[in-house]
Order: structure tokens, then sequence, then C-alpha cells
């Protein structure tokens, strides 16, 4: 069943590609303030399923929706800025940023100061749209406001004359419903990951010992074996309690607002990353993290209350003492939560940590007998902390590099994390073979197994960063070091390319080709790529694309990789890369007279004549859009657009090899 509806999406985005989208209307109206001051209003009305981004995108993200309006020679001031509708926000999976659109409608308004007397006010709006599988490049549409009548007057933009423009636009794959599934599993892996540093938290020095002594506590000051189960379950139901109160505080303080803008903010990014390193320096043993001793003396003399007030004090009690191992957790959690840029990820996150601390207090209450399996307290609670102190401290740099990434100041970059992360965790493995010792450790005579095979386990994930130096994808960490393209050399350390002075096996390349991506030899011009297929006799592919178009990039790092897929490209086509977005203009020689985006004048930019090309013989407009033609510049087969899987991309490969040598 769901292959059948894969392939019934594939076949719907196939089908939606052979045609032209226009997916949001403009309409226009004005309200009358005053004898002098108008209201502009422009309405979107946007084809479900897709979406319009705000007019507030974060440098380095999508392109925004803005508006331009005609001044009328001074007749015409702006009062203040152009105003939107509260919209959508999420935190982009894709950009890993916080990002605003809107679905179904949206409204902009922008108020005025007419001086002289005028009808209209002109202008235009520049945006770009979405759908889950593809992006349309950049467009503008004229907006014409009609102030003749003091109501409210709707004027209808005509479209159909309208240019779309290729400006530096980079293309997403981000949608409402994208969003919402992955908020939600981004939700569910925070609670789990709360979860698991729950139990990790059990296993510190402040909290393993007080399960046994706080369980006896309660089975031998009850009358009855049930009282005590049920004084040990509100006890536990008290500490999920406290916490979840602690993650609702966190909320309510920085606010939603301030909780979408934390995960792109630079200046947040560069506190997490000190503060956990902070957290991490406190578990590796330099210094404690604790709460004010008073309190703990007040909380406690408060626990001596009978009844269920008392518990709850208890419960409050192992919060403060046992601060100094939970803190750095509970800490780096609410980090994460606040990051993530969802309003209830602090709540989520501390629910799931008390929950795990919660759970042997109860299960241990109702079968005492279990605790006699629990192992002594001793020297292994100390590594405990210490190993999460160097997960917290590889952590840490993530931050750092959310930071650098925002800025682009290409410091802090791919190979510079995967080396601190080496020598992060390598350090660590010194650590668990007994190498190395730090301040709180207990003489080490011999090491368990346990600790040995969790020193192999962390070696060997040291061992499998070392590649990711040389340009290694490293999947197992995807999403935490910068990506592939943001780094020193895309190659990899240690790699020379061709006219630098190093060894390369590549072959000549012809004229005004170059080396993309895996070395696949490229033509960005689409008659001198033409020319040489048909040099060469070879079949070309036609890759209508975008620098930044999330889903191309996608093709290229996950099908295009595929050693299959790669020989065929490389070996049996001639690859035309045509980018829609490139904003260079064109060379005399490459110039042309625009039929459609600039009816009569001459392309603006290079990207346009590729953009009108696409449009004009393929009747599609969304990239990434993939067409196999021959000599005569006539189809081999159906043209495909985003096709992540490997083996239906390639038979379409070998079936336009099989056309081809029929002709």
């Amino acid at each position: 069943m769901k292959k059948f509806l894969f392939l019934l999406a594939l076949l719907f985005v196939t089908y939606s590609n052979a045609q032209i989208l226009d997916p949001v209307k403009w309409t226009t109206s004005v309200e009358k303030i005053s004898e002098t001051q108008y209201k502009l209003v422009a309405n979107a009305s946007i084809d479900a399923g897709w979406h319009l981004y705000s007019q507030n995108v974060p440098e380095g993200g999508p392109i925004a929706t803005s508006f331009i309006f005609d001044d009328n020679n001074g007749a015409i001031t702006l009062v203040g800025n152009t105003t939107e509708e509260k919209g959508y926000t999420i935190n982009d999976p894709v950009f890993d940023m916080v990002i605003t659109f809107f679905e179904d409608n949206a409204v902009f308004q922008q108020i005025i100061n007419v001086k002289d007397k005028t009808n209209t006010v002109n202008g235009f709006v520049e945006f770009m749209v979405c759908d889950d599988t593809r992006c349309l490049p950049p467009k503008e549409v004229a907006l014409t406001f009609n102030l003749s009548n003091d109501k409210v007057t709707t004027a209808v933009t005509n479209t159909d004359d309208v240019s779309s423009t290729n400006t530096e636009a980079p293309q997403v794959n981000s949608t409402v419903n994208e969003g919402t599934e992955s908020s939600k599993r981004g939700l569910i892996t925070l609670f789990f990951l709360a979860f698991l540093s729950g139990f990790a938290a059990l296993l510190t020095p402040c909290v393993f010992p007080m399960i046994p002594l706080t369980v006896s506590f309660f089975t031998k000051q009850s009358d009855n074996k049930a009282k005590g189960i049920r004084n040990a379950i509100f006890y536990g139901v008290c500490i999920v309690v406290i916490y979840v109160l602690l993650g609702v505080a966190v909320s309510a303080i920085f606010g939603p607002a301030a909780m979408n803008a934390l995960a792109s903010n630079v200046w947040f990014n560069v506190i997490f990353f000190l503060i956990l390193i902070i957290f991490a320096l406190s578990f590796l043993g330099a210094f404690e993290i604790t709460l004010p001793q008073s309190w703990a003396n007040k909380v406690d003399a408060q626990s001596n209350r009978s009844g269920l007030v008392g518990i709850f004090f208890m419960a409050l009690a192992l919060a403060i003492v046992s601060f100094s191992c939970t803190g750095p957790i509970v800490g780096t959690i609410l980090v994460e939560a606040a990051s993530g840029g969802d309003k209830v990820g602090p709540v989520i996150g501390m629910l799931g940590f008390s929950l795990a601390i919660a759970l042997p207090f109860a299960l241990f209450a109702a079968f005492p007998g279990w605790m006699n399996s629990l192992p002594k307290s001793g020297g292994w609670l100390n590594t405990v902390k210490v190993v999460l102190g160097f997960l917290e401290l590889a952590l840490a740099f993530k931050f750092l590099s959310t930071a650098d990434l925002v800025l682009q100041l290409h410091i802090f970059e791919r190979e510079i994390f995967i080396a601190i992360w080496i020598a992060v965790f390598g350090t660590l493995a010194l650590y668990l073979f007994g190498k190395i010792q730090l301040p709180h450790d207990s003489p080490l005579t011999h090491i368990s197994v346990g600790r040995l095979g969790l020193g192999l386990i962390v070696l060997a994930f040291t061992v499998y960063l070392i590649p990711g130096l040389w340009g290694a994808p490293l999947k197992l960490i995807s999403g935490f070091p910068p990506p592939l393209n943001y780094s020193e050399s895309p190659y990899g350390v240690g790699y020379t390319k061709l006219g630098s002075g190093g060894i390369s096996t590549h072959e000549a390349l012809p004229e005004d080709a170059h080396y993309g991506v895996h070395d696949i030899v490229m033509f960005h011009d689409y008659d001198k790529g033409l020319a040489y297929a048909k040099k060469v006799g070879k079949p070309a592919i036609i890759d209508f694309t975008g620098w930044s178009c999330v889903n191309c990039r996608k093709m290229e790092e996950y099908v295009w990789s595929d050693p299959k897929v790669l020989d065929v490209i490389k070996n049996e086509y001639v690859m035309i890369s045509l980018y829609v977005d490139e904003k260079r203009a064109p060379t005399e020689s490459e110039q042309g007279i625009s039929e459609y985006l600039y009816p009569g004048k001459p392309f603006k930019k290079i990207g346009d004549k590729w953009a009108e090309l696409q449009i004009m013989r393929y009747k599609s407009n969304a990239q990434p859009l993939y067409v196999l033609i021959d000599h005569n510049e006539a189809n081999l087969n159906a043209p495909v657009a985003y096709t992540p899987n490997v083996d239906e991309y390639f038979n379409w490969l070998k079936d336009g090899v099989k056309k081809f040598k029929k002709q």
C-alpha cells in the first residue's frame, strides 16, 4: 500500500511539472482613513498545498515577500512598513532556521499619505512560492490600487503579462504539512532524548543512592504496603510536576516569539554554547553547580510535615539536593528544547526527564525486592558524570557552529567541527580505557567489561569521524556538523584539484565545461553543451536547477552519488546544468530577446534565459527538472522532477540511452 501511494504521489508530481504553475493570485483594495491617508491592502490567494514566505526571513533563508510602491513623483509617502498577518512559524528542517510563511490566504497592508490629488497607486510585489516537492522561481506581480472610491474597492491584478525574475533565490522544500510533521517528530524525539537523559541522571552520585533510601522510608513509615506504594507513587508524581512546572516557567519567561527566534539568533546560540561548556566542566570535575544550602534546609524542614504536603516537599528537596548532578542535564534539555523554536518544547523535555527520574521510585516501592538487584554505589557513578560531561562538551559546539553559519563567517567550518569532535570523543575513549583520570575519580585497578565495551564503541565512533576530514558525508551525525559545502574545501582536507599543482586523474576538460559535483563534466550553456553532445555522439541531460535548490542538492548528494547512476551520467550522457536563478548578466554572445518573461526585451540575467527555456519548451517552471534529449533536441522519454528513488532514476537514465541508440 505504501509503495502504491508513493508511486501515485510521484505520478502527480510528474504530471504537475508538465504545466505552467501559477499558484498565487493577487487582488488589491483600498480603505480610506482620512482625506489624505489611505490603507493599501494586497491580498494573496494561495492554492492548496502551496505557501508564500513572510517579508521577514533570516539571512541565508528563502527569498522573502517584498513590496515596492511608486511615489508618483513625490505625491505619495509611506507611513511605516508594510504589515502582514501572523502566518505559520516553524523551525525549518532544511535551512535549520525559524521561518514564517502563509497558506491559503495572506493579507498585507501599507498606510500612505497623499499630498496631491491622485487616483491610483502603482507598485509590485516580489515573492516566492513552494509546495512539498518544489519551489517556483521568484516572481514579480504588478499591483494597482484605486483611490477614487471612498469605500473599499477591489482590483483584480492581471498576472498574464507580469514578468518573472530570477534573483538570488534559494530553492527550499519546506511546507506547512512538512513543518507540522517535522515539529511533531521533533517533539517526540525530544521527549525520548529527555527520557534517556533522565535515566542517565539516575546513574549519577547525587540521585542513585537516593532510590533505596527514599523507597525504604516510604515502606517503613507507612501503615501497610498499599499505603507505602501510594505514597511513593505520589512522590513520583510530585517529581514530574516540579520539573514540568520548570519547563512551563521557561516557556512563559521567553514567550512564543522568543522561542521561535532562538534557533537562528546568533547571541542566543553563543550564550547556549557558553552555558553548555560550563555544564560540561562541572561534570568533568572542575567545580560543582549547586543551589544555596539555605534553600535545601528550608525545604527539608517542610518535608517533615505529615501527609501529602510533606511528600511534595520531599520531592522538592530531592530536586534541590541533586541539582549539582541533574542541573547540567536539565539545563541542556531546556537549551536544546528552547533552541528548537517550539514553545512547548521545554515542557515536553521536562516531562520526559522527570518521568525517567520518577519511574524507579514508584516501581521499587511497588516491588521492594527488586532493590536487591541494584548495583552498589561506587566510583562508576562518577564515570557516568564524566561521560555526560564529554557529551555536553561535544553538543556545545553545535551551537557555536550555528552562530558561525548564521553570520557566514567561515571561521568554524566543517573540518574544524569534525576535528573538535574527534578530539572530544578520542579523549573520552582514552578516559574509558583508564589512560586518563579526572579529579573525582576513584583509583582504577581494572576496567569492567561494560566500561571496556563502551570505550570500544566510542573509539569506533571516533574512527568513523576521521574520514569526514577528507569529505566523507558522515550521515550518522547529519545535522550536527556544518553542511558539506560549508568547508575549507568541498573535497576535504588534503585533496588538490586540477590546476592547483597537485596530481589529478582528470582528463582534459572540453572547452567551456567544468567539473561539477562528483567530478561530472558539466556545461552551463545550452547551445555549447548540445554542440559537444553532437561532437561526442552522446545524448544530453538538461538539468534545470538552482544554486540553493534543496531538492536539487538532495538529488546530487543521494541519487547522483550512487555508483551505478554516476557511471551512467559520466560515461553515457553530456550534462547541461542550467541555473534558473543565476544572477550574472548575459555576455553579448549569450544575450537574446525574451518572448515570455520580458516580451521583446533582452534578458536581464542569464538565469532568466534558462527559466524561459524551461517554461516555453517544457511547460514547467519548477526545479529540479531533468530532461533527456537527442541531437535534434527531441525528448528521449518523459522529463522527471525530484526522484529520490535511486533505482527509478537509474532506470529512467538507461531508458534514455536505449532509445538514443535505437535512432
